[in-house]
């Protein structure tokens, strides 16, 4: 056989298997940038306390990784951004196919503010209206459905039970 022939064969043979961007499962994109899976989130809230399981985004490649392609979410998960210091925080949704409910918390361990439904692949940000040190991620609904407001306590702990936020 003809060694272009082959080359060419193979060469098709690579490409016909590429999956597009689009179609890249979160599991592979996700092993590039890894997230801390130990971590507890609890909700205070007058009637209630909300327990989630969460990744943690602590660093600045996973911060700005975030939730991007990501096609669905467990009910009682989120996804907490840590960062060094207190200050203006802006998300976006561009690359995020699923909505959320972004939950801005101060240094003190209180909600901020809550970004409701923020919508998938929109370009607009989505920000604080303070200084907050943290940002929880939920699957959109969440916070409506458990009656969540700014000045709720949030109480971050590792699996050691150790207070994060204190």
């Amino acid at each position: 056989m003809d060694r272009t022939l082959i080359c060419s064969a193979l060469l098709l043979l690579i490409i016909g298997c590429e999956r597009p961007p689009d179609e890249i499962s979160p599991s592979r994109e996700h092993t590039e940038i890894p997230f801390r899976q130990d971590g507890t989130v609890l909700i205070i809230t007058e009637t209630d306390t909300i327990r989630l399981d969460v990744e943690i985004a602590d660093t600045d490649s996973s911060r700005a990784r975030g939730l991007m392609e990501r096609g669905s979410l467990p009910p009682a998960w989120g996804m907490l951004f840590v960062f060094p210091q207190p200050e203006m925080q802006s998300f976006w949704m561009a690359n995020t196919p699923t909505a959320l409910d972004l939950i801005f918390i101060r240094d003190d361990s209180t909600v901020v503010n809550i970004a409701r439904y923020a919508q998938p692949f929109s370009p607009e940000p989505v920000t604080s209206v303070a200084p907050a040190r943290f940002v929880l991620e939920v699957p959109a609904g969440f916070s409506d459905e458990y009656g969540l407001v700014a000045g709720i306590e949030v109480i971050i702990r590792d699996p050691r039970e150790r207070n994060l936020t204190r």
